[in-house]
């Protein structure tokens, strides 16, 4: 048996509230067999365990095939990039049995205890600009290769507008920009710290960062942006298998298909490696890894793989043996093209890269709001948690570690509510006795009164429009509340205007999903649950802005 945990489902963008209530709610997928899911019920003890990136999602019907093989439950529990390369950095205390992220980089970052063992990679996928065919043939990129400096002309000229995962919390995001910086270096034969630190290799890669349209703290929720809002923008940096993914659904939609596009001075490839944890000495669950490694490597599975639009072998492949319907070739895949990606550099210049990215002042500056609920049902617990969840940004020493740090141009806005809004505090930049500063008045905070949100958003949200240009900021929204709003929600969204700025419920308690959602979906966000950890809700949310 395969176990599996959510997978984020996306919905739209602007938003005028009052159309508001529909977005689908965020469950767990059913397990195979009819047994629970890792999400519920008790674990199995003799399952074998596996943390993975969401994009091996579309692969569970392989797993289940030797899951019932060998009748041992597999389990497998999905994070991003930067929780992975957390959980390893446990080490021998971590309580998966093998990992599986999108790029061995986030192994290389986080196995300082050298814990991981018989790694090997299992497909590839080069990540690639997937723009929408019409742009492409008016910019004239179905003719002729592209450099990424292409890609920055056409962005400052208004004829592009491309999104991207955040580099710091999502694998694809991470491989656009170290492309990005490798190109703006010359395509050197590998990035060094000393590039990074020239300041015209800096200031050409913050020019394509801050044209960036759109941000995500995944790789699949922005595939799935684009499906429900293609009007919203034209490209994204993306995963050759999002972007075929993409283009099965817009053609069965007969909607405009996007073309791969494979930036010649800055691709990297996600390698999917699967490597086996060591904790302590089990023979019999390192052979069942091997064995499972082994089948996921056999001739007849790396074909199945290939029909699901991930490359396996030698990066180039062999047209005879590929689905065409699959890579497409009118959709700007070319198969038989050996694709050179950009060579990784060291492991301290990877960390150098994501650093000068988060708070160095590359990326575009985020401007977000915190409306806190701080009602009389916040008392104990739930005060304590939103007061953790706060200290994971306005403290330099843990945002640091969550690659969550601001940057010297961010906007902070706290909105701490009950029955009323209490004040508006308003912070800009990352000097660190500001923050402390921010942040202690946050823990100054006491719970008590009832719960009017609303006032709240519509205060934080007119804050926002007044201090904030959208081209220029990341706009968004973090609203923690563990319970329902006082009076009727939808009067209240009638007097609430919303333009492009994302709305992300973190539900907690007792909080009312009826009323959260739709300012999700409207707002072109997702609500984050925080029951059983509030403070990794947050930190999730705040990875897509």
């Amino acid at each position: 048996m395969v176990m599996f945990t959510p997978f984020p489902i996306l919905k739209g963008l602007k938003v005028s509230v009052l159309a508001v209530l529909s977005l689908v709610t965020l469950s767990g997928c059913p397990a195979p067999s009819g047994r629970q899911s890792s999400g519920g019920g008790r674990p199995d003890p003799n399952a074998f365990r596996i943390i993975s990136g969401s994009e091996n999602k579309e692969l569970e019907p392989i797993l289940q095939r030797f899951a019932r093989k060998h009748k041992r439950a597999i389990e497998v529990k999905y994070l991003g990039s930067v929780d992975i390369m957390l959980e390893l950095e446990r080490g021998a205390e971590m309580e998966a049995d093998a990992v599986w992220p999108a790029n061995s980089l986030w192994i290389t970052l986080g196995d300082r205890q050298k814990v991981v063992k018989h790694e090997r990679s299992i497909l590839h996928s080069p990540v690639v600009l997937g723009v929408k065919r019409s742009i492409a043939q008016n910019l004239g990129w179905d003719q002729t290769p592209i450099r990424i400096a292409d890609v920055l002309q056409a962005a400052e000229q208004g004829r592009l507008r491309f999104a991207m995962t955040s580099a710091t919390q999502s694998n694809s995001g991470a491989s656009a920009y170290l492309g990005f910086l490798h190109a703006m270096a010359g395509a050197p034969p590998v990035l060094t710290s000393e590039m990074l630190a020239d300041p015209e290799v800096q200031s050409r890669t913050k020019r394509i960062l801050h044209n960036v349209h759109r941000s995500s703290g995944s790789s699949g929720w922005l595939k799935d942006f684009l499906l429900e809002k293609p009007e919203e923008m034209d490209a994204m940096f993306n995963y050759e298998s999002m972007v075929i993914e993409a283009n099965k659904v817009l053609e069965r939609q007969g909607k405009e298909p996007l073309m791969a596009l494979y930036p010649e001075d800055g691709i990297l490839m996600a390698d999917s490696p699967l490597g086996y944890v060591q904790r302590g000495d089990n023979p019999e669950k390192e052979e069942f890894f091997r064995e499972l490694q082994e089948y996921l490597l056999s001739a007849e599975v790396q074909k199945e793989i290939l029909d699901l639009g991930r490359r396996t072998g030698v990066i180039g492949l062999n047209k005879d043996q590929v689905n065409a319907d699959v890579f497409n070739p009118s959709w700007g895949i070319d198969v038989e093209r050996v694709i050179s990606p950009v060579p990784l550099p060291s492991e301290d210049v990877i960390r150098q890269a994501l650093i000068l990215y988060q708070e160095g002042g590359l990326r575009k500056p985020s401007a977000t709001a915190y409306v806190l609920d701080f009602s009389g049902s916040m008392k104990g617990n739930g005060e304590e948690q939103v007061k953790k969840a706060m200290a994971l940004l306005l403290d330099p020493q843990q945002s640091r570690r969550f690659f969550l740090q601001p940057s010297k141009e961010d906007l902070h806005i706290v909105v701490p509510f009950d029955s009323s809004v209490r004040d508006v505090w308003v912070i800009r930049g990352n000097q660190p006795e500001t923050l402390t500063r921010l942040l202690s008045q946050v823990e100054g905070l006491q719970a008590g009164g009832g719960t009017d949100l609303y006032a709240a958003l519509q205060r934080a949200l007119e804050h926002l429009q007044k201090e904030t240009n959208r081209g220029e900021h990341f706009p968004s929204v973090l609203l923690m509340t563990d319970g329902k709003s006082n009076g009727d929600a939808a009067s209240a969204m009638h007097r609430i205007q919303v333009s492009e700025i994302p709305v992300f419920p973190i539900a907690f308690g007792n909080a009312d999903d009826k009323q959260l959602k739709p300012l999700a979906e409207e707002s072109g966000a997702r609500v984050f649950h925080g029951h059983s950890d509030l403070s990794k809700a947050f930190r999730k949310a705040k990875g897509y802005n």
